[in-house]
């Protein structure tokens, strides 16, 4: 108890004499004439020694107006008048809106009768209820007694006397601790530092320090760091160079060869449409001439016993700019400018992709996508299902499981999910699969396994920071920003 009471901030001394089972924070701050911050300050250190319970509850409190405020302290208008009373009317000293205020409430009570002059007929011994009410407050509603309620009720009939506001009330309630420490003698005069000039001239001897208390709650000291979506984002990145790959990057704004064509997806295809795709006015150039012929056979005649799409293709299609879909655009690149004799290779991309989606708690307009290619005679589909699954495992997601798919530029071709534990359902996360000889032939130059596959990782993100709604990574409110912690896995 003793070592309790020597680590008590001069705040806490002051506020356990007033301290019992059922008084609010409210009282407290009235009775020590203290700042409400000051007063829950102490609370909360009292709480962390568990002398005391601080329960928080809504209620109904009844504030002073700014009207309140005044006629606290100068007298409501009509006390005011019957002071300046039997004085003629043209002497009296009050506003002429207060005035007509308090002749209508003193006439009201039967206090004074009007005339040539006016007359006070019954002059009250002891203050008015409306008076005694508004010393009283702030008060809760539900504890006035019947004449407060009274008072209360003529008050809020006028303007900005009074106003009653849904507030959280903080109650106290006694620890057996705190009971003992309310009925301990606590000094309140202990030094709270250690002085230069305390030193020099011995003042400190037989003096009585405080303890500090090294378990008092402090401010949260938020340091500057990077996004969370940003540092998530580093740690995939981090992933896939551990798993042996390498980097790829390029344009968000690309031509439409190399968003879909290069990928042998069709000119005519429902992903190509308006309400899918961010289009812009400018268009683009062409690679060399000799890739876009072997694009443009893949796409009206196939390569290698297949049909293609057996259409006639068109190079102004080709050349519209588009905000990439995926960043499979990036694998199209890579595959074209690959010097066949670095062959297996294995690549990677994280960035930002833009679709035309409608907005919910699992889709977005702008999103992160990470892309992947391994590039390798020997590659097969059970490879590229260990591929997946490692990295989904590496980002804290060990339930996995895969579903046959179909995609333009990939044969076999897979989709993944993930299971999210906040929402409890699988969520897809990936599109993958082994590129077609289609895409593989015109920008290589031969047919050789190519795995591929895209995760949608905004939504590995909200999953391992229990996010609900995937608006929430860019909606940029500090206290989340503050309170997220470093992505760890």
């Amino acid at each position: 108890m003793q070592d309790i009471i020597k680590s008590l901030h001069p705040l806490e001394r002051e506020i356990i004499p007033l301290l019992k089972d059922g008084i609010t924070s409210i009282e407290l701050t009235i009775k020590s004439k203290r700042k409400e911050v000051e007063v829950m300050r102490a609370l909360q250190w009292l709480e962390n020694k568990k002398a005391l319970k601080i329960k928080l509850e809504l209620k109904e409190i009844i504030h002073l107006g700014e009207l309140g405020k005044k006629y606290k302290t100068k007298g409501l208008p009509e006390r005011r008048l019957l002071k300046e009373l039997p004085k003629a009317m043209k002497d009296v000293k009050l506003p002429k809106a207060e005035l007509n205020i308090a002749i209508g409430e003193l006439k009201k009570r039967g206090i004074i009768e009007l005339g040539k002059q006016i007359k006070i007929k019954n002059k009250p011994k002891e203050e008015f209820l409306e008076e005694k009410f508004l010393k009283t407050l702030p008060r809760e509603i539900k504890n006035l007694q019947a004449q407060e309620k009274h008072a209360y009720e003529n008050l809020k009939k006028r303007k900005d006397l009074i106003e009653t506001k849904l507030e959280k009330i903080r109650t106290i309630e006694l620890t057996t601790l705190g009971k003992k420490l309310t009925k301990q003698k606590i000094k309140t005069n202990m030094i709270e530092a250690l002085t230069p000039k305390m030193i020099k001239s011995n003042a400190w001897k037989g003096k009585e320090f405080r303890h500090y208390d090294v378990e008092i709650n402090v401010p949260k000291i938020q340091g500057g760091k990077r996004h969370f979506v940003k540092t998530a984002s580093e740690y995939g990145k981090k992933v896939w160079l551990e798993m042996g790959f390498e980097e790829m990057t390029g344009p968000h704004l690309d031509s439409s060869f190399w968003v879909f064509d290069a990928l042998f997806t069709a000119q005519d295809h429902p992903v190509r449409d308006l309400q899918d795709t961010f289009y812009i006015k400018s268009n683009s150039k062409l690679p060399k001439k000799e890739l876009v012929n072997k694009v443009k056979q893949a796409h009206e005649n196939g390569i290698k016993g297949s049909k293609g799409w057996q259409y006639k293709w068109d190079e102004k299609e080709a050349k519209k700019n588009v905000l990439r879909t995926h960043t499979t655009n990036l694998s199209a690149r890579t595959l074209a400018n690959l010097d066949k004799k670095d062959i297996p290779k294995k690549f990677f991309s994280l960035g930002r992709c833009y679709r035309n989606e409608s907005l919910d708690w699992c889709h977005i307009f702008e999103f992160n996508q990470t892309e992947g290619i391994v590039i390798d005679p020997n590659a097969n589909f059970k490879h590229l299902l260990g591929y997946l699954t490692q990295f989904a495992k590496k980002m804290g997601f060990p339930k996995v499981r895969f579903r046959p798919a179909h995609f333009p530029y990939t044969e076999p071709s897979v989709e993944g999910d993930v299971y999210d534990p906040i929402h409890k359902k699988w969520v897809e996360f990936i599109a993958a699969g082994v590129f077609r000889p289609e895409v593989v032939v015109p920008l290589l130059g031969e047919d050789i396994p190519v795995l591929a596959w895209g995760p949608g990782f905004d939504r590995i993100i909200t999953s391992a920071y229990k996010i609900k709604d995937i608006r929430e990574l860019y909606k940029n409110d500090i206290k989340q920003l503050k309170e997220t912690k470093h992505w760890m896995r």
